[in-house]
């Protein structure tokens, strides 16, 4: 059973401005679900739904997290099926924070009603966090020569870290901030496996008055089935 906690009922951590964070950040960093190395990969069927018309086709994501669709005839339905789906897995590859972060020092900003600011010094010097309730509910980084930002709104609590639920990102460029396309909003459904690996199963996305639709369904664990 899944609980959607609302980040900004949770209580911020508390901490100087100036104040080292590196722990604040850390739990909340560790607090995201991830996959563990007993994931097994996943099957199943997939619609989208994009422009008022429905598609559906097959798709595979193997224990090495590459996704494989089958079934679609338009290639770029196909083609944004085999995106999210590349783009829940690799948010559920488990990273130590060391290993991502032991170049990075943290420091505490202010503290408004999205959480407390994050102030990322060292090698990422430039990049933005907030949490609040270890949960991070904004990050600002530099990625491929751009910014983006990304609000959660609302998480789904798996009892082993949470997932983000209702959420919101937007592309800028770095030297100027002037965006980069319009901002897109995000609505996901998540459930586990018989396996208790959890996986996305519906994905709204709005965005500039445009909807597309992604489910996820009949989904079974590799090595399963028929």
């Amino acid at each position: 059973m899944t609980i959607t906690i609302v980040p900004t009922e949770l209580a911020a951590p508390t901490l100087k401005p100036g104040t080292n964070c590196r722990d604040a950040f850390q739990a909340a960093y560790e607090n995201r679900y991830t996959w563990d190395q007993g994931f097994p990969g996943y099957r199943g069927r997939c619609e989208v739904t994009s422009a008022g018309k429905t598609a559906s086709g097959t798709f595979q994501v193997g224990t090495d997290l590459k996704a494989h669709v089958e079934g679609l005839a338009d290639q770029a339905l196909a083609k944004a099926v085999h995106n999210q789906l590349w783009e829940v897995a690799i948010h559920r590859v488990r990273r130590p924070f060391g290993q991502v972060h032991g170049d990075n020092g943290f420091v505490a900003g202010d503290t408004n009603a999205v959480g407390m600011e994050v102030i990322v010094t060292g090698k990422a010097a430039g990049d933005r966090y907030r949490i609040r309730g270890n949960v991070v509910t904004m990050v600002h980084r530099h990625i491929h020569g751009q910014v983006v930002t990304i609000h959660t709104e609302a998480v789904t609590e798996t009892g082993a870290g949470y997932l983000s639920r209702h959420y919101r990102s937007r592309y800028s460029d770095p030297s100027t901030g002037e965006h980069l396309g319009p901002e897109q909003h995000f609505s996901d459904v998540f459930a586990p496996l018989a396996t208790g690996h959890w996986t996305l199963r519906e994905r709204l996305i709005r965005c500039d008055g445009d909807e597309q639709v992604f489910r996820f369904l009949e989904l079974e664990p590799l090595g399963t089935g028929h």
